[in-house]
């Protein structure tokens, strides 16, 4: 599959992309999967790679309700908590878009996402084109940043002390964007 590109002047386009970053904003997308998912209101997802136990279940049970709920939940889905709510996400029906940091180009559905992406409820966002195709730290740092302009709220499980995710936490704040 092909993504598809979305510029700066498409419709489809998120509006919320330049209004927050301004002249930050990603000149184009590439996106792969259901387009619509991006006018639902959106629950940012966001943790630092290490994370302590106490955070890791209080997650994880959140994860459960936002399926339950069908919340959209969108997210880089990298860090091993992040992932794991992904997996819980996919057992029920709700909406999600993945926000990987490297270039779709090439990328493959990965398998356990597959029923849910074939079935309209995944949507693949990128802020880069065709490159980089392994996520970098500063690749990631991008991504996060996008995905903190397009969402409506931020649940924050976990920020380690002087990582990169409190600097997500001040965009956040910034913007006026409720934390959970």
């Amino acid at each position: 599959m092909k993504p598809i590109a979305l510029d700066s002047t498409d419709a489809r386009y998120p509006r919320r992309l330049s209004e927050r970053l301004g002249d930050d904003a990603p000149a184009q997308l590439s996106a792969l999967g259901n387009l619509d998912l991006l006018r639902s209101p959106k629950t940012g997802l966001f943790c630092s790679a290490r994370c302590p136990g106490s955070a890791i279940l209080a997650t994880y049970d959140r994860a459960a309700q936002w399926r339950e709920d069908r919340r959209c939940i969108i997210s880089g889905f990298h860090s091993p908590v992040e992932k794991e709510c992904l997996r819980i996400l996919l057992r029920g029906s709700a909406p999600i878009i993945m926000c990987p940091g490297r270039a779709i180009e090439a990328m493959r559905i990965p398998a356990e996402c597959r029923t849910a992406f074939d079935s309209g409820r995944v949507l693949f966002l990128s802020p880069f084109t065709k490159q980089p195709t392994r996520v970098t730290k500063e690749s990631a740092s991008r991504r996060n940043e996008v995905v903190a302009a397009l969402a409506d709220e931020a649940h924050i499980a976990h920020v380690a002390p002087g990582g990169k995710t409190s600097a997500i936490v001040r965009m956040l704040n910034d913007w006026k964007v409720a934390i959970l």
